[in-house]
């Protein structure tokens, strides 16, 4: 991806590594389409002394592959940053830190709360196990984290500030926000073409998403990184909207459907073209587990 300033005066700029999808040892949907984990963006904003990286990935080789992507940009990594506690966005951590060790983690207190709550004695939860079995980093995995204050933090001088915009995909979620370079990482409050997981989305949870999408919004940003992203894309705005749409499509289908295989197959007709079916079938599971 270009390398990105968000103008002369900035001393900031950010770019983009995208990990591959990975296979997840599931079920198959009912089309049969591959199950796989959806692809992840990590994003990496820098200035001409230090760097910080969002949203470590969840395998190993992943991680490995961000490494060495890491280190042909002859960066010092300052920070590493978790939008939220799922676990593809925090599981590798540790492990990147053992290879930066000059670098924090941090996060809100919320998140890192989270975090701490489903990662017991540092262990991996049964359920990514089953999912990606050796593939997954060596534990402990709890993230000793740092909770960002409301001032934010500095990079090279400038301010980048967590934003806690409550329940997006999942709870106590967060975006960064770089005003210097009009840019938000958006986590999992912004999809960019690709399925998103809805499977939290009952009892008010659709509803508080598109509250923490006006919280994107109103920030105004020329720049927005989606976690979940079509390769193919760019980083626009428009993905706030996009992301909407979808939620409406996804509650609509929800009050029609009476189990997960219709659920999958309407959202599915609605979106042909997004990026990983696999992750309707995840979200159709959760909604309907019967």
């Amino acid at each position: 991806m270009s390398v990105i300033p968000a103008s002369p005066s900035s001393t900031l700029r950010y770019e983009v590594f995208v990990s591959d999808m990975v296979p997840a040892a599931s079920p198959p949907a009912p089309d049969g389409c591959p199950s796989q984990w959806s692809s992840l963006s990590h994003t990496l904003i820098y200035g001409p002394s230090e760097a910080l990286l969002t949203d470590p990935p969840i395998t190993q080789g992943q991680a490995d592959a961000l490494i060495q992507w890491l280190e042909g940009r002859h960066v010092s990594l300052r920070y590493i940053y978790l939008t939220h506690g799922h676990a593809d966005h925090y599981l590798t951590t540790n492990y990147l830190l053992r290879h930066f060790p000059d670098a924090t983690a941090v996060a809100t207190g919320e998140t890192l709360a989270r975090i701490r709550r489903e990662t017991p004695n540092g262990q991996i939860s049964e359920r990514y196990i089953s999912f990606f079995g050796d593939a997954l980093p060596e534990p402990p995995i709890t993230v000793n984290g740092t909770a960002i204050a409301d001032a934010g933090l500095e990079l090279d001088g400038q301010p980048l500030f967590a934003v806690d915009v409550g329940h997006s995909d999942t709870d106590d979620t967060s975006v960064l926000h770089v005003p210097s370079l009009d840019l938000v990482v958006a986590g999992d409050v912004v999809y960019n073409n690709v399925h998103q997981y809805v499977g939290e989305g009952r009892d008010g949870g659709l509803e508080a998403w598109h509250r923490a999408l006006d919280a994107v919004a109103d920030l105004h940003p020329r720049f927005v990184v989606a976690s979940h992203k079509d390769t193919r894309r760019g980083d626009s705005p428009s993905d706030i909207d996009e992301t909407r749409r979808y939620l409406d499509a996804a509650a609509s289908v929800l009050g029609k459907a009476s189990d997960a295989t219709q659920f999958f197959n309407a959202l599915k007709e609605q979106y042909p073209e997004r990026v990983n079916p696999w992750a309707i079938w995840l979200s159709a599971r959760r909604l309907f587990p019967n």
